[in-house]
């Protein structure tokens, strides 16, 4: 991403938010599984998916994890942060088109480790889609 920042350790705030949206396009979920070799047929075969609770196909987990990456890489705390952990849980299932918000929240900084965690949510018209919990290494001022 080349309009990445960063923001620093010495900068970030408890409260401090960023949202970024992200479109969960057939392109996207089928490079997705190329890239994860998750060639799960409830993401790539819509007659097979049509015979499942979802009754379409739904985007992987794991790529609403990976967008919740590319918004800590994005810009919170951004380029050079270190994603060490992340928990999450599944609410509703991402189905083709849809909107994904990524929202990362600032819950607590550790000033001499430089470790900050972070809430994560993924919603799809306000509602939430998966949520969990983030720890990044923040990167710090050069001196």
């Amino acid at each position: 991403m080349t309009d990445a920042v960063t923001v620093y350790l010495e900068d970030l705030s408890v409260g401090q938010s960023l949202e970024r949206a992200f479109t969960a396009t057939d392109a996207a979920i089928r490079a997705f599984a190329d890239v994860s070799e998750d060639h799960n047929p409830v993401h790539v075969d819509e007659a097979y998916a049509a015979t499942t609770p979802f009754k379409g196909r739904i985007a992987h987990g794991a790529l609403l994890n990976a967008w919740i990456s590319a918004t800590i890489a994005g810009g919170l705390p951004g380029r050079g942060s270190i994603y060490v952990s992340q928990s999450l849980s599944f609410k509703r299932a991402v189905k083709i088109d849809d909107v994904v918000t990524i929202t990362l929240t600032v819950t607590d900084i550790q000033p001499k480790t430089g470790v900050v965690t972070l809430t994560t949510v993924a919603s799809v018209g306000g509602k939430t889609y998966a949520k969990g919990v983030a720890e990044v290494i923040a990167p710090r001022k050069p001196v």
